[in-house]
């Protein structure tokens, strides 16, 4: 075996030395520093993705603060024009009712006054007709007639009397 004859240990000494020497070199001067470039490229895009992820972070939560003082602004504003709404119709509805009633007032004084009108003439009819009619029986019964003052002053008396009883005016 000629590894272990030491006859031959010098030329593996250098040929041992020269092929690690010439590895040691190429790796040193050429794929080392390539490795190594590649490695501070990773940090530093790790690095520029991690700050571009916090900057992107912070500006979604700005506006996402924005968006919800938007959204409250907006519910306010909603609340305001609805209690507006709400205040006019409650103020319309409040002024049609109160020109309903005092038509209804007018209304009720006018049929009031057209009733009294009423009562007023439908007495002095009923009590022409009481005269006609007992000016009319006095004569059948009687055969003579009858001054009709005398009657017209008892119906008028027997009407008042009457009315009294039955009227509350």
């Amino acid at each position: 075996m000629p590894q272990l004859d030491p006859e031959f240990w010098i030329s593996q000494i250098f040929w041992l030395v020269l092929t690690f020497g010439v590895l040691f070199i190429i790796l040193s001067k050429f794929i080392l520093p390539g490795i190594s470039k590649n490695l501070e490229n990773r940090k530093s895009q790790i690095v520029e993705n991690i700050e571009t992820a916090d900057n992107q972070r912070l500006e979604s939560e700005k506006l996402n603060e924005e968006y919800e003082k938007v959204i409250l602004e907006s519910k306010l504003k909603a609340k305001s024009i609805v209690n507006d709404a709400k205040k006019k119709l409650i103020d319309d509805i409040n002024k049609k009712r109160d020109y309903l009633e005092n038509e209804i007032d007018k209304e009720i004084k006018s049929a009031e006054n057209e009733i009294m009108i009423l009562i007023d003439n439908s007495s002095a009819k009923v009590n022409q007709i009481a005269i006609d009619t007992s000016s009319d029986l006095l004569k059948q019964l009687i055969g003579a007639e009858v001054n009709k003052s005398n009657i017209s002053a008892i119906v008028e008396e027997l009407s008042r009397k009457r009315k009294d009883k039955y009227y509350d005016i």
